[in-house]
């Protein structure tokens, strides 16, 4: 019966809201990873290009450029990893004294809200951030993982070896690059989330507005398009 009475404490449009933002962050998700092949979203475009990568990569003598590349993503991964633990530290504090919190909202609604609710929210909020945090630390270990697949493709292309090992290495960098993008999906799904500390009807708009960013970015972008142009034929 507490826990009953806990969830009435929420409206239809938070139920609806919460639901508009798990639904989307799976649907455009999904969206991304699974296009129509007549509109290859920008995260598949990139796939090809680093088995393009690590083609160029056999005959490039030293392999200096890619080590630094490899390098600079798990930089990269590290750097987000690190500021998600902190947002999700800084969360857990924020759960163990809603003051500040309650204070502030009422005075923007004018209106008491009980604890459980914004712990429930807060806890939204942390579930992407934690979800974002072990697609980083993931993303992290494969990049590993293709620096040295990428240190054991042998430097002679003539050798039986030495493509299907560039390919592996092409593989295991976009499983890693996947990651880090769900990652970063979550990481922005977590912003969302917290328009919904303002109400139900922030929720659904910021909502709306991050699945359309993501689809912009991947599907309309200005990116896109320079990624899709056909390079003239310097042959000719």
């Amino acid at each position: 019966m507490i826990w009953i009475d806990r969830l009435n404490s929420f409206s239809p449009y938070d139920y609806g809201a919460l639901s508009l933002l798990v639904v989307g962050w799976f649907w455009i998700g999904w969206r991304i990873e699974h296009p129509p092949a007549h509109k290859p979203s920008v995260s598949l475009i990139m796939a090809e290009f680093r088995h393009d990568w690590m083609k160029q990569m056999v005959t490039r003598q030293p392999r200096m450029f890619d080590a630094q590349l490899i390098g600079s993503f798990r930089q990269g991964t590290t750097f987000l990893a690190s500021a998600v633990m902190i947002a999700i530290g800084g969360g857990l504090a924020l759960i163990g004294n809603l003051e500040p919190l309650e204070s502030v909202a009422s005075d923007l609604t004018l209106e008491h809200v009980p604890t459980f609710v914004w712990e429930i929210k807060i806890l939204v909020v942390l579930l992407f951030l934690s979800n974002a945090f072990l697609k980083y630390l993931w993303a992290h270990r494969l990049f590993g993982y293709s620096s040295v697949m990428m240190a054991a493709v042998p430097n002679e292309p003539e050798e039986p070896l030495t493509y299907p090992r560039a390919d592996q290495a092409a593989d295991l960098c976009n499983t890693a690059s996947r990651s880090f993008t769900r990652g970063m999906r979550a990481t922005y799904f977590a912003l969302a989330a917290v328009a919904w500390l303002a109400g139900a009807v922030p929720l659904i708009i910021a909502t709306l507005l991050t699945i359309a960013m993501l689809y912009r970015r991947e599907f309309a972008s200005q990116s896109r398009t320079t990624l899709l142009k056909v390079p003239p034929d310097t042959a000719s």
